[in-house]
């Protein structure tokens, strides 16, 4: 196995990383409503913004990966 596909896999972990994230983020909101439901309008607009933050990092994962294979392959 090539450096290559190692740097590139461990590059896509930060997908696995976002997903956890966005797993535990979505649970907490969901909690959150169900103990304030009038809160719900600020909860939502939170998650929203924690969520598309935890993703670009999961994009730049996955382009850092696909550039490693890309460029240095």
């Amino acid at each position: 196995m090539s450096l290559t596909a190692i740097g590139a896999a461990i590059a896509a972990f930060t997908g696995l990383g976002a997903g956890l994230g966005i797993g535990i983020a979505t649970a907490k909101a969901t909690d959150a409503v169900a103990r304030q439901p009038e809160a719900d309008g600020k909860i939502m607009k939170l998650l929203l913004l924690g969520c598309a933050l935890a993703e670009a990092t999961a994009i730049y994962g996955f382009v850092v990966a696909i550039m490693i294979i890309l460029f240095l392959g």
